[in-house]
């Protein structure tokens, strides 16, 4: 999905291109059909290739894969998530980080989330 968004649109061979570290073509074809099945991606044909696009914007497939995060590995906690996410090693947070989080959490505590 990264590609797509950063591309517009792509065939599996421009996502192969794009990734750091790529499993095979057939691993990335079967993801974006897999995407597309979900409707997440749709495909138009351009000779033998089909050149994929994302359906959703960016920051509905973030909230989306964030909550499907959540659900998999802290049972629905926001709580745990953001736990890991501090006791990251590689991930330090500055001190105006630190306050920026701090002023989520007075917000969110206003809000009544």
């Amino acid at each position: 999905m990264d590609v797509l968004f950063q591309r517009g649109s792509a065939s599996v061979a421009d996502v192969l291109a794009d990734m750091p570290d790529p499993p095979g073509y057939s691993a990335v074809r079967a993801m974006l059909r897999t995407l597309e099945d979900k409707g997440h991606v749709a495909h138009r044909e351009e000779g033998r290739a089909y050149i994929y696009s994302p359906r959703v914007r960016k920051d509905t497939a973030k909230r989306s894969a964030l909550a499907h995060l959540l659900h998999t590995f802290f049972d629905g906690s926001t709580e745990q998530a953001m736990a890991a996410l501090l006791d990251l090693k590689s991930g330090k947070m500055s001190g105006a980080e630190l306050d920026r989080v701090a002023g989520l959490i007075d917000r969110a505590k206003q809000e009544g989330r």
